[in-house]
């Protein structure tokens, strides 16, 4: 079993992005002329956490993660993904063998583990909440105090009763909700792009319903290929997340946008407006900084 890490500070506020090895980013977030196997090291003196997508699809060797644990500062945290042979397997409750088998893996990595992301495919509907009670009562049993968060896509959750008992059941076994906001992608007028059109028929298409549980929270955000268009959400997003940090709640921040390019950009710029509202360190990212859109302090209402 992995050895028990001690849980992250109370209302820390991490950000980062979905990937850390984007080679779009160098002469932008990494320094031009960067070497691929360097990429994870200047990412972690960068950002502060990352979104460990890659883990849905495959499980990386004990030498790798190790690996990756001594690429990265004690500061930084990795959010690792259960697989898709965990998520997506029709019952969570006879996979947890398996779940087993990946926190062991990847809590190789102790110090630098942020809470775990369970993401649940479009067809696991309110229907199977038995199940999903069963796996969170067994992680909360044989895994604690690894965190855990949950995504949910199918619409019926985002309805009453069912996310009031979604809600109730992450608060009983320490579980975070993991939020998705979709609006910058599906609510603005923009050029069509390829990008931007698979974007919208990858992402899900849920409402944003900004709750936490647990005492943190995930949040996915789809930012706008078009940095000035992302300005009032992150504006809203800022305030809200402040006032989330004051009352002791933890949050994890992950930048995603169609163009994958300005991912790191959305960062700095959802950073610089948390910064205006409460205290947060520098963020370690000084060098070829983008360059932001003026964020107009304006309303969504």
């Amino acid at each position: 079993m992995p050895t028990h890490r001690t849980p992250p500070t109370p209302a820390a506020f991490f950000i980062g992005c979905a990937v850390w090895g984007y080679k779009g980013w160098l002469g932008n977030l990494f320094p031009a002329g960067s070497k691929q196997p360097d990429l994870l090291r200047l990412y972690s003196r960068r950002l502060t956490t990352v979104e460990g997508n890659t883990t849905f699809y495959a499980t990386p060797t004990r030498e790798t993660v190790r690996r990756w644990e001594q690429e990265t500062p004690p500061s930084f945290r990795f959010c690792w993904k259960l697989p898709r042979s965990v998520s997506h397997s029709g019952s969570l409750s006879r996979q947890f063998g398996l779940t087993l088998d990946f926190v062991e893996r990847m809590a190789m990595a102790d110090q630098r583990t942020a809470p775990f992301f369970l993401q649940l495919p479009p067809s696991y509907s309110p229907q199977q909440l038995p199940d999903l009670a069963g796996w969170l009562a067994a992680w909360a049993a044989q895994l604690a105090p690894y965190q855990i968060a949950v995504e949910v896509r199918h619409p019926a959750w985002y309805a009453a009763p069912a996310e009031a008992a979604l809600m109730e059941l992450l608060e009983q076994h320490g579980a975070g909700r993991v939020l998705m906001d979709v609006r910058p992608i599906r609510q603005l007028e923009s050029q069509p792009s390829a990008a931007l059109e698979d974007a919208r028929e990858r992402k899900p298409d849920v409402p944003l319903h900004p709750l936490h549980s647990s005492g943190f929270s995930l949040l996915r955000y789809i930012g706008h290929p078009n940095p000035a268009q992302n300005t009032l959400w992150l504006e809203e997003w800022a305030t809200r997340l402040a006032t989330w940090l004051q009352a002791g709640i933890t949050v994890y921040a992950f930048m995603h946008c169609p163009d994958e390019n300005r991912s790191p950009a959305l960062c700095r710029m959802l950073y610089a407006c948390l910064a205006e509202r409460v205290s947060l360190p520098p963020l370690a990212w000084v060098s070829h900084p983008p360059e932001l859109p003026q964020v107009q302090q304006q309303t969504l209402f």
